[in-house]
């Protein structure tokens, strides 16, 4: 979001700066106090040889001056850029970019409405229609595929979604292994390592485990990253009452101090490697045994997240578009819609899990293509009121004055386009207009759109040459 003086643009808060402090101290005290379980022999060396105590069961304490030196040498903004090499986020500041999601263990068939389990053909039929869709800026597998072998499976959708859009990638993987062929394959689409340090295509996502402790596969993926400047999202994962406390701001601050865990085992094996701070704050419905993306625990708990990485000044990754709803119905679009309103006032950066239904389990393309009519009215509203000499537009009033109208007047045709936006499937009709237009529902709108996407949407192809390159980097993993 480019700054303009004319406009105010709107932010979201709920932290006073006395609250930040309070949370930033919280989380000093876990890390120096508490601890952190660190099952990583390598990331404990990097530990002890930045001033750390590492006590029983490879628990380590981290003093509050490491913490800050690492908050220090983190870059505060991260360009990111598509498979071409054109320049398309600058991850940082309250700038607000929104992506699928991955992983998932069901896809939704908008046609059928039903589910079935992902397969590897969901991964390619996500990242084509998320190509097509303007306002999604990323892509994630969207599925984990169920008809591939599991040490195979992150690989395998990594190279289905470079083959079916050019937008940046999030990865997961399962190890350092199957990370480093990803990386292999980006590097041969950029063209070498050193240009792909250059112009990032890539991000990956790792995590540790609430409460306190990171495994062995998370760090060592953690460290591949530093070691290769490969944008690194840590984002820890407490589940409010169960694996962190039941109130917002204990929940916060242990997820907080799990991620700094993170950076400064990061920032001490590569000082200046690009970090993004995270943290997926699940709330446990004590009702249902079930999580929830969209209770407003959930929302208050993300928000302070966002807030709080704003107070490091560091990039952060973000949720938007998901619903607690089975099927994309009107609960789902509501809560979706929820979501992404809040992430976008908010600042939030890398806001994924856009088409998320049923806390994760479930993907649905159909509500990807609502919410990116969503982000798109969204977006107009985040642009704020301009105010100067032309928007008041005094000179137009007196030139209408009281017998005239503005709808033919070259102020109105001017700024028309700019000032309004239109929408592409929210319906604007009167009720007889709709009705002979065919009656049709939001859904049946969206579904019709979806349909086109895959029926007529071509991603740019990867050059014959590459693609033969990343076959072989994928075929030599498989044997």
């Amino acid at each position: 979001m480019s700054v303009d003086s004319r406009f105010i643009v709107p932010t979201l808060t709920y932290l006073s700066d006395q609250h930040k402090d309070k949370i930033h101290q919280a989380a000093l005290n876990i890390l120096a106090q508490i601890g952190m379980k660190i099952l990583h022999a390598q990331a404990r060396e990097l530990l002890v040889d930045a001033g750390c105590r590492v006590e029983k069961d490879h628990i380590v304490k981290i003093p509050s001056d490491r913490v800050m030196q690492a908050l220090e040498s983190t870059p505060k903004n991260i360009a990111l850029y598509d498979r071409e090499a054109n320049h398309c986020m600058d991850v940082g500041g309250r700038r607000a970019y929104f992506g699928t999601g991955s992983d998932l263990i069901f896809s939704h068939d908008a046609i059928k409405n039903e589910r079935h389990m992902c397969v590897i053909e969901d991964v390619c039929r996500a990242a084509r229609v998320a190509d097509a869709l303007p306002n999604i800026d990323f892509i994630m597998s969207f599925a984990h595929p169920s008809d591939c072998p599991p040490q195979l499976a992150y690989l395998l959708s990594f190279q289905a979604m470079t083959a079916n859009s050019s937008k940046p990638i999030v990865s997961t993987a399962r190890g350092r292994d199957d990370l480093a062929q990803m990386w292999q394959i980006c590097c041969v689409l950029r063209g070498s390592a050193r240009r792909l340090r250059e112009k990032p295509l890539m991000i990956h996502y790792s995590d540790p485990i609430s409460p306190l402790k990171h495994p062995f596969y998370s760090l060592d993926k953690l460290l591949f990253c530093a070691e290769t400047s490969v944008p690194l999202i840590y984002s820890a994962a407490p589940i409010a009452g169960t694996t962190a406390p039941m109130t917002i701001a204990g929940h916060v601050a242990q997820g907080l101090a799990e991620c700094l865990c993170g950076l400064v085992i990061h920032q001490q094996k590569s000082k200046g490697a690009p970090f993004v701070m995270g943290m997926g704050p699940a709330v446990l419905d004590m009702a249902t045994g079930e999580c929830s993306y969209n209770a407003p625990e959930f929302l208050l708990s993300h928000q302070a997240l966002i807030e709080m990485s704003q107070y490091y000044d560091l990039p952060n990754w973000g949720y938007a578009g998901t619903t607690d709803s089975q099927i994309p119905d009107e609960q789902a679009v509501f809560e979706a819609g929820l979501e992404t309103f809040m992430a976008a006032m908010a600042g939030s950066n890398l806001n994924h899990d856009v088409g998320y239904m049923d806390f994760g389990r479930t993907g649905s393309l159909e509500l990807m293509v609502i919410v990116d009519e969503v982000i798109d009215q969204v977006r107009r509203l985040a642009k704020g009121i301009p105010v100067d000499d032309d928007m008041l537009a005094l000179d137009v009033i007196q030139d209408v004055g009281f017998e005239g109208d503005f709808l033919t007047h070259r102020h109105t045709l001017k700024h028309l386009r700019q000032t309004q936006w239109r929408p592409r499937l929210f319906s604007r009709m009167g009720y007889e207009e709709w009705h002979s237009a065919g009656g049709t529902s939001l859904r049946e709108r969206s579904q019709k759109r979806l349909q086109d996407i895959l029926r007529d949407h071509r991603p740019l192809p990867i050059p014959a040459k590459q693609a033969r390159e990343i076959e072989k980097i994928v075929a030599q993993f498989k044997n």
